[in-house]
């Protein structure tokens, strides 16, 4: 089965930035995609980026023009950068993973789920 390791994740003030990785290990063929989501104190889980193994990427609304997603297909691994973070992007960081074509941001979407990496913004 595929697993996920995620890393990167740590406490950070306002306008800093962070680098998440996740790393998709037994992973057999393509194509598949995977995604970032985030789920914050009191709040469902939402989908934050989301790229498949064609490179096409796509983003939410809060995370558009400050977070990218990328990934080293040699190494299974997707990276998410994010920038001037805001206090309101604290959150656990779950890196998803599934076989399909294109993008999704929708947890159905995804099969494989890594643990989380918590990332916290203070003010």
């Amino acid at each position: 089965q595929v697993q996920l390791v995620e890393s990167g994740g740590g406490p950070v003030q306002a306008g800093g930035s962070l680098r998440l990785s996740c790393t998709a290990s037994n992973v057999v063929t393509r194509p598949y995609r995977m995604a970032w989501f985030r789920r914050a104190p009191g709040k469902e889980r939402e989908g934050v980026a989301s790229i498949d193994s064609d490179g096409r990427k796509s983003y939410t609304d809060s995370a558009n023009g400050r977070f990218t997603i990328s990934q080293d297909n040699a190494k299974n691994t997707v990276y998410l950068q994010m920038n001037s973070l805001k206090p309101e992007d604290t959150a656990m960081y779950y890196c998803a993973w599934s076989y399909g074509v294109g993008t999704i941001l929708s947890i159905g979407g995804y099969s494989r789920w890594g643990q989380g990496t918590q990332v916290t913004v203070s003010s």
